[in-house]
């Protein structure tokens, strides 16, 4: 069995080297060509997805993800080029002059402007059609925080329950996410989420970000894309940083729960030509004690600097470092009986000595080159430092009826990492053709992977576990979008992934590393269909996977170390009129298995084989010039694959709505008023405890002047009574005899005033 798989897995490879081999040779055959670079006018940035028209011929084409596009086999002549991007100036290039085995270079800055809805573009490209949404919510929409930058992606909720300074709680798709075991997020390449993390696998910390200098927020449901590999079962978030700050500023906000957030950023170099270098410091400073009864004392520092630098526009290269720390308190998860029986309010503890603080420092460096007019070479090596402290107290006093039942968890890792990739643009027999074959690499080690009970934050009671993980991911891949005919595009990807791990137990008293490696082929395949202008259907299959723990792993605590998941996406991207565009579709993931690792006992509940259905519909709707509605509904079905009766997966969102009104012009007074809807859903596998659901209603009030803005955030409009985060779990109380199981919740924030005033120059 291992050596068919090995074959094929050599054929697959050969196929794919034979496959470009032959594309490259093909694309040097050819008359004359154009190429060109879209960027953003004032950041620098490029455009990825800006369409590409070259006039008077049929022929349209798609910049990708570095900006770039071409069209080849030209004759002899001059040409006209028309390119047109969302919330951006069209921008039109005459008299490019074309002649035989020769490339003409354009380099395109467009200038930014206010958003109108038929400038959306909806055609069989080779885009995601949840990029279109995409870009058109993070133009519209206010962002008040960083954790709000996930929230722009349609379905998904978020839930914090540990004082502000943990990883926010997951939910997309019917999954309870937990902390990133199902969504794989990037920040400008980097990978977020941290494998067999202290507190949970695939555990994703977005507080080093700083949502200012957010470019644009990629979003990929679904295993679709081959670029994406481990955690992208529901599919994958990228953040991209500016390369330049349109202006610099600096920005003051406070609200009603003695919270203060300072938020500045400065360019260091002059504006001078499309080729010039860019350099910004930026740095954010917050602190709050919230809203409940025992202070939290969070405090948060971020600092960020990042240089770029296009060179003779052939090449650029990209720097950037980043340093985080965080220190918190927190009141945790409280039993519904505690607050009935009048022992504490909605907002009071019973181990308010829960908290934490963590730290990240990245170091990020980014290389691309133009190699020849159709192709480009990008590369990517980045480091991080990480360390994070936790203390939790989930069930009191249920296993220690003296000290109770807190626990810290441990852990100091450093993470290293490399991505190199080949874009091509072309053709390919006589259709018009790109794709992308490249290799990553990644390695984390950690020291020190702690789990131990504890009292007070100060004295350790006994090490449950303590041990070093090493875990390695190499990966090569490939994609390719053809575009077989005007209105049918097919977008095609492999992926093959290898993982070794590797587990020191410190508390073992000899010296016994344990190791093993296993290796998993992803195929994708996705078809695009124009029914008519303005009409999109699609249809998408992809097998992607959430790799265990490597301590399960290695104890053969699990079945499978990548337990693999089969996605299936129908739907239609469309538009009613010039101003309204409307997504549905249908949706199917299957999981072979659905471990959970719980990480704050150190061990894992496995639930099997699960399977999820579900529909989801988008409207983005321009009712005048400024002015966007947008509504967001879903609904899941999410099942255990079981004989028993007792099937519900606990936590998983059946129904769920956002949406909005937003009046956004470039100056002036803007306005805002969103909800959030979450429906009630099964706490317990047997449905006998719930957990409830809310519907919340958020307020923005502002004015734009030419360098300045003075606004209100109002949260919880209506001073719902809400639960941010809700858990069955069997816990005692010091009074009680034995434990009792009951939902635990953590409160959602009451009725809140955030005032922000920022200033440009």
């Amino acid at each position: 069995m291992k050596t068919s798989y090995s074959l094929t897995l050599r054929t697959c490879l050969l196929l794919g080297i034979c496959f470009w081999a032959n594309l490259l040779t093909a694309g040097s055959l050819h008359n004359g060509s154009i190429s060109g670079v879209v960027r953003d006018g004032s950041t620098r940035s490029e455009l990825g997805g800006a369409t590409v028209e070259l006039l008077e011929t049929e022929q349209v084409t798609y910049t990708n993800e570095l900006g770039y596009f071409s069209f080849t086999k030209l004759p002899a002549g001059t040409y006209a080029v028309r390119v047109s991007y969302l919330a951006y100036e069209t921008a039109t290039i005459d008299h490019i002059i074309v002649t035989d085995d020769a490339t003409q270079p354009v380099r395109i800055a467009l200038v930014p402007m206010h958003i109108d809805l038929p400038d959306v573009v909806v055609r069989a490209s080779a885009i995601d059609p949840f990029a279109t949404i995409s870009q058109l919510d993070l133009k519209v929409r206010p962002v008040n925080n960083g954790q709000e930058l996930l929230r722009l992606v349609p379905g998904l909720f978020l839930a914090q329950h540990a004082g502000g300074g943990k990883a926010e709680q997951i939910f997309l798709r019917g999954f309870d996410i937990d902390h990133g075991t199902d969504l794989a997020i990037k920040v400008d390449g980097m990978p977020v989420n941290m494998v067999s993390h202290a507190h949970g696998q695939g555990y994703a910390d977005m507080h080093f970000v700083i949502p200012e200098l957010i470019q644009s927020v990629n979003i990929r449901k679904g295993p679709y894309d081959a670029v994406d590999g481990n955690f992208a079962t529901t599919g994958a978030v990228e953040l991209t940083t500016t390369n330049r700050l349109a202006q610099n500023f600096v920005q003051l906000e406070s609200d009603s729960f003695d919270t203060y957030r300072l938020v500045s950023g400065l360019n260091l170099l002059p504006t001078r030509s499309d080729n010039g270098a860019s350099a910004y410091v930026a740095a954010e400073g917050l602190f709050t004690d919230g809203y409940f009864d025992s202070p939290q004392n969070f405090n948060r520092l971020n600092t960020w600097a990042k240089y770029y630098n296009p060179y003779d526009g052939r090449q650029s290269l990209t720097a950037t470092f980043s340093a985080f720390t965080s220190r918190w308190d927190a009141s945790g998860q409280i039993p519904e009986r505690a607050v009935r029986q009048g022992l504490i309010t909605r907002f009071g503890a019973i181990d308010d000595t829960e908290g934490g603080a963590t730290s990240r420092i990245n170091f990020n460096l980014q290389h691309q080159q133009l190699i020849n007019p159709s192709t480009q070479l990008k590369s990517q090596i980045y480091y991080t430092k990480y360390n994070f402290e936790l203390y939790s107290n989930f069930t009191f006093f249920a296993r220690d009826p003296v000290n109770g039942d807190q626990i810290r968890q441990r852990e100091s890792r450093d993470l290293v990492g490399y991505e190199s990739s080949l874009l091509k643009q072309g053709n390919l027999l006589g259709l018009p053709f790109d794709g992308q074959v490249g290799v990553q690499v990644r390695l984390d080690r950690t020291q020190g992977s702690e789990l131990s009970y504890t009292r007070d934050r100060k004295t350790t009671l006994q090490n449950v576990q303590l041990g070093d993980v090493t875990e390695l991911n190499a990966a090569l891949f490939a994609k390719a979008n053809l575009r077989l005919s005007p209105k049918l595009n097919l977008q095609a990807g492999l992926r093959y992934d290898q993982f070794r791990f590797q587990y020191l137990n410190q508390l073992q008293e000899t010296y016994r590393p344990t190791s093993a490696t296993n290796g998993l082929l992803s195929p994708k395949v996705s078809l695009f269909y124009d029914v008519q202008p303005g009409w999109q259907l699609f249809a998408r299959y992809g097998r992607g996977f959430h790799a265990n723990d490597a301590r399960l792993v290695l104890s053969q605590a699990v079945g499978s170390s990548l337990p693999a998941g089969n996605g299936f996406d129908v739907g239609a991207l469309f538009r009613t009129g010039r101003q309204l565009v409307w997504q549905v579709n249908l949706w199917q993931l299957q999981l072979d298995q659905e471990f959970v690792y719980v990480g704050d006992e150190g061990v894992v509940e496995p639930s099997g084989e699960s399977l999820r259905r579900g529909v989801e519909g988008l409207v983005r709707w321009q009712l005048g010039k400024f002015l966007f509605a947008d509504v967001n509904l879903t609904y899941t079905n999410a099942r255990s694959v079981t004989e028993a009766t007792d099937n519900r997966i606990p936590l998983a969102p059946t129904w769920t709505s956002t949406g909005g009104l937003s009046y956004a012009p470039n100056q002036g007074w803007q306005a805002s008023v969103r909800y959030r809807f979450l429906g009630d859903r099964p706490a317990d596998e047997g449905y006998t405890l719930t957990a409830t659901g809310y519907t919340l209603v958020d307020m923005n009030l502002g004015y734009k002047g030419k360098n300045y803005y003075v606004g209100l955030a109002v949260e919880n409009l209506l001073n719902t009574e809400w639960n941010e985060a809700q858990f069955a779990t069997e816990t005692r109380l010091a009074n009680e005899l034995v434990p009792v199981e009951e939902i635990h919740f953590t409160p959602g924030a009451p009725f809140s005033i955030r005032g922000k005033v920022a200033y440009n120059f």
